[in-house]
């Protein structure tokens, strides 16, 4: 876990590589758990026995939007970022998904600091984020995430407003 003691702290990072997350399993459950939040049942999915015969990569493979859907676990799991009273997700800039996740592999996720910008009351971020599946020769998820910090204090005078 990488824990940035404060926003101020944060500049440091701009242009770095702040942290990479742990393993973690695309079980065939996990798949379909997310399959059945989305209502994406694509054979390619959830068919293991069409998938071996039909599919170029004889195996299921997580949709492209559940690995997407991990970033902010991802995060989560190996940033910290002290002194912020609220986090506000302000989406994602040039997602690509360049290779499939077979049911079973491993990804992980790597962070870096692309920039920082001033916005009212805080700060807006640009994370690149990229997701690497174990023992794969490119990344299956290379994203943006954009994140408004505001310091505590700023959250807390938005409170008392409201």
């Amino acid at each position: 876990m990488q824990i940035i003691d404060n926003l101020e702290a944060l500049h440091d990072w701009v242009g770095r590589e702040v942290a990479h997350s742990d393993w973690m399993t695309i079980d065939q459950q996990c798949i379909q758990k997310f399959a059945d939040a989305t209502g994406d049942h694509q054979w390619i999915h959830l068919d293991a026995e069409r998938a071996r015969r039909e599919s170029p990569y004889k195996a299921p493979i997580a949709h492209g939007y559940l690995i997407l859907s991990l970033l902010p676990a991802i995060f989560a799991s190996c940033v910290r970022i002290d002194g912020v009273g609220m986090t506000i997700n302000y989406g994602l800039d040039r997602v690509r998904l360049p290779a499939p996740v077979l049911a079973g592999q491993r990804v992980r996720g790597r962070l870096s600091l692309d920039r920082l910008h001033a916005v009212v009351g805080g700060v807006q971020a640009h994370w690149n984020c990229t997701v690497d599946v174990e023992h794969g020769d490119k990344p299956v998820c290379v994203a943006q995430m954009l994140a408004r910090y505001y310091p505590a204090s700023a959250a807390q005078a938005a409170e008392e407003v409201a």
